[in-house]
């Protein structure tokens, strides 16, 4: 049993999976970032100056908190500000992976061209020689 799991912690795929799934929580941090420090305060600024975190509803009378931090300390809180920008930051990443696999599969396709398009290699002199005795001997 511990060898097969060897086995299966060798496997390329495992490692790949590993790796993908690191590099793309910090992706989504940087989306993040991008979303709450860059594209939203430009949003707010161009709608006049709002802010999407912080709008909310309350679904509690003892709620009378303005901000969204303050409101959850007061009880239960609807906040589809936050739920806004969840939503821009899948959008904005989504694109980001589409740009990514759409380049990707731009590129194989060129590679396989290429490699259709390239002539083949001449033989090995050795080959070629046998093929010309070969021929030789076929007229004989």
């Amino acid at each position: 049993m511990i060898k097969e799991f060897q086995e299966f912690i060798a496997k390329g795929n495992v490692m790949d999976l590993a790796v993908g799934v690191i590099i793309g929580g910090a992706f989504g941090l940087i989306v993040s970032s991008l979303v709450d420090d860059i594209i939203m305060p430009i949003v707010g600024a161009i709608f006049g100056g709002f802010d999407f975190s912080n709008y909310f509803l309350p679904l509690s009378s003892e709620v009378t908190a303005s901000t969204l931090d303050a409101a959850r300390q007061q009880g239960a809180v609807f906040a589809y500000g936050s739920f806004i920008t969840v939503i821009i930051n899948f959008v904005i990443l989504a694109w980001i992976i589409f740009l990514m696999v759409k380049g990707v599969n731009t590129m194989r396709r060129r590679l396989e061209r290429e490699k259709e398009a390239a002539p083949a290699a001449p033989p090995p002199a050795d080959v070629q020689l046998l093929t010309e005795i070969r021929d030789l001997l076929a007229k004989r």
